[in-house]
């Protein structure tokens, strides 16, 4: 069992950077993928970006391709999502989530066993 919290969320203007963390509750997440997504009102949950248990591989959705970073310090037991170029439709709940499918490849929120409660990153104009 992977207990994950988020932290970081808050308003933001459009233009600005934030980065998010994930702590996991155990030194075991370092072996699981460790993915971000975002559900905005009214929107289904979707993927934003994914990295591998050892933190080589990484992958994200087109829409935040140069935008935003995906990383982990494994020592810390801590997923991060450093975001910049924030734009108003970016708003959403943040979730981290932990599984067991490789990178590239786990893009779908099926294919994660823990999830976080999620962090408000709102981006206004």
């Amino acid at each position: 069992q992977v207990q994950l919290v988020e932290s970081g969320g808050k308003l933001v203007q459009a233009g600005d950077s934030l980065r998010l963390s994930c702590a996991a509750s155990t030194r075991t997440s370092s072996a699981y993928t460790m993915g971000w997504f975002r559900q905005a009102p009214g929107k289904e949950r979707e993927f934003v970006a994914c990295i591998s248990s050892s933190g080589i591989t990484t992958d994200y959705a087109d829409f935040v391709k140069g935008r935003f970073t995906i990383s982990r310090d494994n020592t810390k037991n801590t997923l991060y999502l450093q975001m910049t170029s924030l734009k108003p439709e970016d708003t959403a709940v943040y979730s981290c989530a932990a599984g067991i499918w490789g990178v590239p490849g786990a893009r779908s929120r099926f294919q994660y066993d823990f999830w976080g409660q999620g962090t408000q990153v709102t981006v206004s104009s």
